[in-house]
């Protein structure tokens, strides 16, 4: 019922049935002013339910016993005492099974009994029973939730937990565990705030301060999620893991030399990480310290000699693309002193090709030629490397040697339009424009590419004049 309508209620009963008809017209008035989806919500079957629910006490959260229940009851707690509780298991079951309407407190304690022997599944199933008997029992909704969350049913979960906050539940567990329920769900808004009552009834528990800031990551609030460790740091400096998550949001809010300087510290007392060291390393060649970058890839490397080389590999490919060379020919020794026979084979072919560049960008021809042959006894379909032998053929004029190797190349179906254009090139590089057309014409029909389009016109021109 609505405010204005209570008040039109109240008036008309003060002032007597003389004003009925004006009341009811004022009750109509004060209707028609809700908006549609605001009616739907007083016509709700479940909010009718729950309206009418309200004339129970809302102190009424745990069921009535009869006085015969009481003294069955006792003796069954007797054996719980006595530790006994396969006997009062038992004991419950026979009971319950006897008298269905038997109170909610009987499913309630089997389910107690169950949950503290781990048999989880039989403990859920009775607190079920014990809700859909009476609806408010608030420790049997909790104890639900709690099941749910160990099982990892979060689905489920909430709305157990969430019957508990509505029926008083205002606990600092439940709000924390409908934060985590929340936050695997990957609705994070609603963590977030779970998470904040958790912590104004709870301050003490480091457990929701850390659920709250893994909700700032999530909703990428990187500026909040900075400001919050440096908060817990001021109580917590030790803690390594805070460190690191402030470096992430500033990496978050493009801050890297910010970040650096934590990963520094994070060094220097002795808690550096793979990931952190990786991280300092990638943070270093961005800002073209090629030379620190290699120290830290190298120290991430020591610190944990069996993990896979494809991460330092890739650090790798980006100093060769920056032109660090010497920095890349440093890194690659220690691969290679690290790693050893352990590479795999897509490993080796990644680090020959590396070589492979560094020789072209070195101006060692002859040790290009030794690192792509190796390649190819290697992955003898490895198209890359035969285009790459291709060029090198034809930058020293040994135009058929060339040739077969962009054909070997044009044969693997993967590198077929790479190949064909390279071989096209090579023979307008000799003059041989109408030669030239057909391979280019196939390269665009298999891969079309703006910049191929543009050079096949200009051959076609060129083929085309006298």
């Amino acid at each position: 019922m609505g405010f204005i309508s209570a008040l039109v209620i109240l008036f008309t009963t003060l002032q007597g049935t003389t004003q009925e008809e004006e009341a009811l017209d004022l009750t109509e008035a004060s209707r028609s002013s809700l908006s549609p989806d605001e009616l739907k919500i007083w016509n709700d079957p479940v909010f009718r339910k729950q309206f009418t629910e309200s004339y129970i006490a809302e102190t009424e959260i745990e069921p009535r016993v009869t006085v015969p229940e009481r003294d069955l009851m006792q003796k069954i707690l007797d054996l719980i005492s006595a530790d006994k509780m396969d006997d009062a298991a038992r004991m419950l079951e026979k009971e319950i099974s006897k008298n269905k309407a038997i109170s909610a407190v009987f499913d309630f304690t089997l389910a107690n009994i169950f949950f503290q022997q781990d048999k989880l599944d039989q403990a859920a199933a009775n607190y079920q029973t014990a809700v859909e008997k009476y609806p408010k029992f608030r420790r049997a909704w909790k104890n639900l939730g709690l099941i749910y969350v160990r099982q990892g049913e979060f689905e489920k979960a909430l709305p157990a937990l969430t019957r508990v906050v509505e029926l008083g539940g205002n606990d600092a567990l439940t709000y924390g565990l409908l934060g985590y329920a929340y936050s695997l769900m990957e609705n994070n808004l609603s963590a977030e705030s779970a998470y904040r009552m958790a912590i104004l009834l709870d301050p003490a528990t480091m457990d929701w301060k850390m659920g709250l800031l893994r909700s700032f990551f999530k909703q990428e609030r990187f500026s909040e999620a900075a400001a919050m460790c440096g908060q817990l740091l001021t109580n917590y400096p030790d803690r390594t893991d805070l460190w690191l998550l402030q470096a992430n949001a500033y990496i978050g809010l493009n801050q890297p030399l910010k970040a650096a300087e934590i990963y520094e510290i994070v060094d220097h007392m002795g808690q550096s990480t793979v990931d952190s060291l990786n991280m300092l390393g990638d943070i270093y060649v961005n800002e073209e310290l090629y030379s620190r970058a290699v120290q830290c890839y190298i120290r991430a490397m020591d610190k944990e000699p069996q993990q896979k080389p494809g991460r330092v590999i890739r650090s790798a490919k980006v100093l060769a693309a920056r032109g660090a060379n010497q920095e890349t020919h440093q890194l690659l020794e220690h691969v290679r002193k690290t790693y050893g026979e352990r590479l795999e084979a897509e490993d080796k072919k990644d680090l020959l090709k590396l070589r492979a560049r560094l020789a072209v960008a070195e101006g060692a021809g002859e040790e290009e030629v030794r690192v792509l042959e190796e390649l190819i006894a290697l992955d003898p379909l490895d198209g890359e490397a035969l285009i790459l032998l291709g060029q090198n053929s034809s930058r020293k004029g040994d135009i058929e040697k060339a040739i077969f190797y962009f054909e070997r190349a044009a044969a693997i179906e993967k590198y077929e339009a790479d190949a064909k254009v390279r071989h096209a090139q090579l023979l307008v590089g000799n003059g041989k424009y109408a030669e030239a057309l057909p391979l280019l014409r196939r390269a665009q029909q298999i891969k079309p590419r703006e910049n191929i389009q543009t050079y096949l016109e200009q051959v076609e021109r060129v083929a085309k004049s006298p």
